[in-house]
């Protein structure tokens, strides 16, 4: 029997977008070894970046200074000096951003560091009052739902939408609308955006970038970067957008869509301030920060391979997928209103259906009975109080799949939508 469970026990045993998709994602092959699985957010498997991973790998197992850094200490509150000194001089180099190992903190993954950020600066507050993340742009990750502590924590702001030839589409901030509302008032305790975003694969301009960071800053708002899918690391950015950080920003970097979500290993960048703050609740919360990622990630500096897997392997891998994916899915679709949103990065594929008869949530279940898994969009506009249709209209796929996989799964999807549709 569960016993009488806290507030925070219930918040975080309720149902949970983030919860059903993991859960989805480990039980839908143990019902059916044939699903079709374009749910997740799990990184391609690409032979030449695997075997690359098990050189570093065997040589971290095989030098005895190296195992004993990796299974038998812990870590300080902040991380490894040395490696945090590694990528402040990579960043340096590469940026030329003025960081050293007091800007950068290792977390247990983006997942957990965002968490302890996001409460961190919102939620109730010493004088009473009580401040929220805000959202320039939907959608956004799913999993940034339901992280916060207390309740009415996320804001949003609707975004703009631009229809544009060959049946796409692209969101854009609404800054009209963000300066006019309450987004940028002392109820805001920071604005959060991933770049590349997932789920639509947007990538902000560097203007737009730089004119929210300008806006926030102004307010004395920090912004939140999540560079998961980004640069410098894993760098899926497909067109020429550059990396960005500035004194009001916080930078999330992950090892994860590298090929390595098993590791649970990133970093944070930010203000020497905002890194001690971080650095002590993460050392409450967690005690220390795992080694084995931060090994890994020096190696791969100390060889190059951080940054040279991404560009010669990674991301023209990547680049192919969504070519060959997009042809796929628009041809199985052709008989189907149908918009595809412009996929600046990361691997994922969205899909606004405009005159879809049905929830989008419904239509998951349908194509789960078909043998393919997606992500219903409905989960992701966290923060938006505004009831736009839209956000019930869309759904999320994963292109890093094998091409006959994403062939078969576009003719499902094409089938079932069509007899939704009568056409």
């Amino acid at each position: 029997m569960l016993p009488d469970l806290s507030r925070f026990g219930k918040k975080f045993t309720a149902a949970s977008g983030i919860v059903d998709l993991m859960e989805d994602l480990g039980s839908a092959l143990l019902s059916n070894p044939d699903m079709l699985m374009l749910g997740g957010g799990t990184p391609a498997r690409i032979g030449m970046v695997e075997a690359i991973y098990s050189r570093h790998l065997r040589a971290l197992v095989a030098d005895d200074q190296s195992h004993y850094h990796l299974l038998g200490r812990y870590q300080s509150p902040a991380g490894d000096e040395a490696v945090r000194d590694q990528l402040a001089g990579l960043l340096n180099a590469e940026y030329g951003w003025p960081l050293d190992r007091h800007n950068i903190a290792i977390t247990n993954g983006g997942q957990s560091a965002f968490s302890i950020l996001a409460n961190l600066l919102a939620g109730p507050m010493e004088d009473g009052s009580h401040k929220r993340v805000h959202f320039p742009l939907v959608p956004e990750y799913l999993g940034y739902a339901d992280v916060g502590f207390s309740e009415n924590f996320f804001s949003a702001t609707k975004p703009a939408l631009s229809l544009l030839p060959e049946r796409r589409f692209k969101y854009h901030i609404d800054f009209d609308a963000l300066s006019a509302g309450e987004a940028l008032g002392p109820a805001t305790g920071a604005l959060c955006l991933s770049r590349p975003t997932n789920p639509s694969g947007n990538i902000l301009p560097l203007a737009e970038l730089q004119q929210l960071d300008t806006l926030a800053a102004r307010h004395a708002i920090p912004l939140i970067i999540d560079a998961a899918y980004g640069l410098p690391f894993p760098g899926l950015h497909f067109d020429d957008s550059a990396a960005y950080w500035s004194d009001n920003t916080i930078l999330l970097l992950s090892l994860s869509k590298l090929g390595l979500p098993g590791l649970r290993s990133g970093f944070v960048v930010g203000s020497p301030e905002l890194i001690e703050a971080f650095s002590r609740a993460n050392t409450i919360l967690n005690l220390a920060s795992g080694n084995a990622g931060p090994l890994f990630a020096a190696s791969l500096m100390e060889s190059g391979d951080l940054l040279k897997i991404p560009r010669e392997i990674l991301c023209p891998w990547y680049e192919r997928k969504l070519e060959s994916a997009q042809a796929a899915i628009l041809q199985a679709l052709e008989q189907v209103p149908c918009h595809l949103h412009v996929t600046d990065g990361a691997f994922f594929l969205w899909l606004w259906f405009p005159e879809l008869p049905l929830s989008t949530t419904e239509l998951y279940q349908q194509l789960k009975q078909e043998g393919v898994l997606v992500i219903p969009g409905d989960t992701a506009f966290p923060g938006l109080e505004e009831d736009w249709l839209h956000s019930r209209q869309c759904i999320r796929l994963s292109y890093a799949v094998e091409d006959d996989v994403m062939a078969r799964a576009a003719e499902i999807l094409g089938r079932v939508l069509r007899r939704l549709h009568g056409v």
